[in-house]
């Protein structure tokens, strides 16, 4: 069925308008090559429109009460629940994602706007014990006023949650930057935000490059903190940009993480933990298992259970075939570095187990679901992030081994340990230098949780009480009632 290709416009101060430049970015189905939609280039008059309304709006949103600034954050789980399969649909057709995923994304987006709004009755400030006689010190917290959030392309749909909902709940307003790789689930959003009585202003968005409108809003004076998830390289840009004006940056970026698998180990638990965390989303998830170490008493086990696993991946085009355990990657480029990793680890002497090339499919970025073993420290595929499906492996001799390795990264995102033995988890947990551990389970985050990373894996964090408060700022006050 041929499909029309529409033309979105930027959701500006509660309406959607034409951008004067008249630029556009074109969308691509990365299953099947397809142009879906245009969205705009847009220009700085845009970006300077949308700040300005977000900044006119906000003083009276943080006057509203809490409880009623998360009635509107419910009324948009509502809309996003009533519009939950055409949501997934979307993200399907632009990212590349499975039909069964992507339900869980635009459901979990719906779920994660009510946690949110819950924390309405929740927002604390302390009373501090004075020095002086007859003087009480209170500590409140503020939203920050406006702020741009710039999203990813691997869990479009759901960062927009993650950057909106503690930002408006908190009472601040925002402007959104959606990737130029899959911005008409970010569009579609706006369509939604338009059908409620959420006042104009408080949430906008505008399409266009990082390049360009990302590197805009990151400098722009109006603008009192970037979120930003996606990769190392943007998002020191991105930092770069924001320190002209010494505005606040939350940065969560690229991960390495490693899966210690000790000899005592559940090994069918741990194959599957860990080749769930690798295939999901074509491996294009900065938390999820990136490297194994594994000591040599298990490697062979361990190796020939995941091959199995990665030998049986279903994949091909998502929207075409509905059971399905990956999709393509984002796009050539991502498909190419692959394709040069998994050459270079082979002519570092490493042996690929199953895959190692791209997949014979008529359409698609698509590469074969890849193991690989006889690594060595220090090689690149055990280092850099690859963001595909590609695993390697290598052998240690203890724990302690182990952890060295996995600290001996300049990511610290997330981590992994499968073993029977509560000591050495805990050793683990003390030892490793991540934001995040998993104990004997896939590497997957809960909303009440904090999703934080140490060194280049960024600066704040998501998710939570800590999440939420990344949106404010502290405002003492000293009285003297003596």
């Amino acid at each position: 069925m041929t499909r029309s290709i529409m033309d979105y416009q930027n959701y500006i101060d509660g309406r959607f308008a034409a951008d004067e430049k008249n630029e556009w970015v074109e969308v691509e189905n990365p299953a099947t090559h397809e142009i879906l939609a245009r969205v705009p280039e847009s220009s700085g008059a845009s970006i300077d429109a949308a700040v300005a309304a977000a900044n006119r709006a906000q003083p009276a949103w943080e006057k509203l009460p809490a409880i009623q600034r998360a009635g509107y954050l419910r009324k948009m789980s509502a809309k996003i629940r009533e519009n939950a399969a055409r949501i997934a649909d979307i993200i399907v057709r632009e990212q590349g994602k499975t039909q069964a995923l992507a339900n869980v994304e635009a459901n979990f987006t719906a779920d994660y706007f009510d946690y949110m709004a819950e924390w309405a009755r929740r927002l604390e400030g302390e009373v501090l014990t004075s020095d002086r006689a007859g003087e009480s010190i209170f500590l409140s917290r503020k939203p920050l006023g406006t702020v741009a959030g710039i999203l990813p392309w691997n869990f479009p749909f759901f960062l927009i949650a993650r950057k909106v909902a503690p930002a408006l709940v908190t009472g601040n307003t925002i402007v959104l930057k959606p990737s130029e790789e899959t911005p008409i689930n970010a569009f579609e959003f706006a369509k939604l935000v338009a059908e409620t009585d959420i006042p104009p202003g408080v949430i906008n968005l505008v399409g266009g490059r990082g390049a360009v409108a990302g590197s805009k809003l990151s400098s722009h004076t109006g603008i009192d903190l970037v979120t930003f998830t996606g990769s190392v390289g943007t998002g020191i840009r991105i930092m770069q940009a924001a320190a002209t004006n010494l505005t606040r940056v939350n940065l969560e970026l690229g991960g390495k993480a490693p899966a210690i698998v000790l000899a005592d180990a559940d090994l069918d638990l741990a194959a599957k933990a860990i080749y769930d965390s690798r295939v999901i989303n074509t491996g294009q998830v900065c938390n999820c298992a990136e490297r194994v170490y594994v000591e040599k008493k298990v490697e062979a086990e361990l190796t020939d259970k995941l091959a199995k696993l990665f030998k049986a991946t279903r994949y091909g085009d998502p929207g075409a075939i509905a059971e399905l355990d990956m999709g393509p990657l984002i796009n050539k480029a991502a498909r190419d570095k692959l394709v040069g990793i998994v050459d270079r680890a082979r002519e570092a002497g490493a042996e690929v187990v199953t895959g190692g090339k791209i997949a014979s499919l008529d359409k698609g970025w698509h590469y074969e679901p890849t193991l690989i073993v006889g690594n060595k420290s220090g090689a690149e595929v055990m280092t850099k992030e690859t963001f595909g499906p590609v695993l390697p492996i290598q052998s240690v001799d203890s724990l302690d081994e182990a952890v060295a390795l996995s600290n001996d990264s300049e990511y610290g995102l997330t981590s992994s340990i499968f073993t029977k033995d509560l000591n050495s988890a805990f050793r683990a947990v003390r030892d490793l230098k991540f934001g995040e551990t998993y104990v004997n389970r896939e590497n997957f985050e809960a909303m009440q949780g904090f999703h934080a990373g140490r060194k280049k894996s960024g600066i704040g964090g998501a998710d939570g009480k800590h999440g939420l408060y990344e949106f404010t700022e502290t405002h003492v006050v000293y009285i003297n009632h003596g």
